[in-house]
C-alpha cells in the first residue's frame, strides 16, 4: 500500500476508534463541512457537524458501546486528490461471525493536504439473493478484478 493510500487507511481508523469510543464529534471530524452520509437505514446526513452529532445521539441510545468493525476490500484514486474506498464491515458490541456490511467512500485531500470523508454510502450484503441472483442469471455476477492502488 503506497502512502497515500495508508492516509486514507488512518482516516478510516481515526473514524473507526472515534466510533468505538462513541465520541461523535471526533466520528464528524473525519467528514468534509460538506459531507453527505447515507447510513444503513437510509437517513441522509449532510456536513461533519450534523454527521457528528447525529452519531453522538446514536451512541448515547441505539448505538451505545457498539465497535465498528471494518475491512478496506478496494481503493480507487480517482485523481490524486480524490478516491473511492469499498469496505466490509459490520456494528456490534461482540466480534461479529462475518463483516456483512458494505460502504463505499469518496475520500478528497483538501488544499493543505488533509484527506476527509466526503460521502458515505452503506448497505448490507444480502448474500442468499445475491447467490440466487448469479444462480439464475450468471451474467449478473461481477468479474473479479484485482483493486488499483495507485497515487
Amino acid at each position: 500500500m503506497n502512502s497515500t493510500a495508508t492516509e486514507i487507511t488512518a482516516v478510516l481508523h481515526r473514524s473507526q476508534d472515534a466510533w468505538n469510543h462513541g465520541d461523535g464529534a471526533a466520528y464528524g471530524a473525519c467528514f468534509t463541512s460538506d459531507a453527505t452520509d447515507v447510513t444503513f437505514v437510509g437517513t441522509v446526513y449532510h456536513g461533519a457537524d450534523d454527521i457528528g452529532r447525529a452519531h453522538q445521539a446514536l451512541f448515547d441510545s441505539f448505538l451505545k458501546g457498539t465497535r465498528l468493525h471494518l475491512e478496506v476490500i478496494e481503493t480507487r484514486f480517482l485523481t490524486p486528490d480524490a478516491a473511492i474506498v469499498v469496505t466490509r464491515g459490520e456494528v456490534a458490541k461482540k466480534p461479529p461471525k462475518r463483516l456483512g456490511k458494505r460502504a463505499t467512500y469518496t475520500f478528497v485531500r483538501d488544499a493543505g493536504g488533509t484527506w476527509r470523508i466526503a460521502a458515505v454510502q452503506k448497505t448490507k450484503h444480502n448474500r442468499l439473493m445475491e447467490a440466487i441472483s448469479f444462480a439464475l442469471q450468471p451474467g449478473t455476477a461481477p468479474v473479479e478484478q484485482p483493486a488499483p492502488v495507485r497515487p
